[in-house]
């Protein structure tokens, strides 16, 4: 089995398991994440970034969720460790920083953490809270910020109940690209 497969079996057999406070899925989370990429017009890894970037949640154990019980999970780093062995930095790091994006994002604008959910905003206070200014200097002088920063925005628009957009197998081939580079 290789990366792609090992992937799709996780969406089909971890993907049902609730999104962590939110009212849909981690499958419908990703694939929310992933379609609103596409239809943005991202490139490839930058869509694969949307579709895995809270794919280190599917790795963790069976549990409710750790924000409720005030640990932050560090799911970015768990996926950000397991995509780095398949896929290059224009996948792996987006995914990696997308909670430093949100802590970014909550800094720079002033309107932001009104859009963020309660299970996000809970979360956000166990992730370090907004950007000091030199962690907001630090985090733009890294190549992949404004990846991370979009998709960030997109995680945060994917959290509509029941909402229809294409399958898992719909961004084999994009995954399949993106690995081969």
């Amino acid at each position: 089995m290789d990366c792609i497969d090992e992937i799709l079996l996780l969406f089909e057999t971890r993907g049902s398991a609730a999104y962590l406070g939110e009212p849909l899925s981690q499958r419908e989370h990703a694939l929310q994440a992933a379609h609103l990429a596409e239809v943005d017009g991202a490139s490839d890894a930058l869509v694969a970034a949307s579709l895995l970037h809270d794919i280190g949640h599917l790795f963790g154990p069976d549990q409710d969720d750790p924000a409720e019980r005030g640990i932050d999970a560090i799911h970015e780093e768990t996926g950000y460790a397991w995509l780095a062995k398949h896929f290059g930095p224009e996948v792996s790091e987006p995914v990696r920083l997308h909670v430093i994006a949100k802590r970014y994002l909550c800094a720079v604008d002033p309107g932001y953490r009104q859009i963020l959910s309660p299970a996000s905003i809970r979360s956000l206070e166990l992730q370090g809270g907004p950007l000091t200014l030199e962690e907001i200097q630090r985090f733009e002088a890294n190549p992949f910020h404004q990846g991370a920063v979009r998709l960030r925005r997109w995680d945060d628009s994917a959290k509509i109940p029941n909402l229809q957009v294409p399958a898992a197998k719909h961004y084999t081939a994009k995954l399949r690209r993106v690995l081969a580079r």
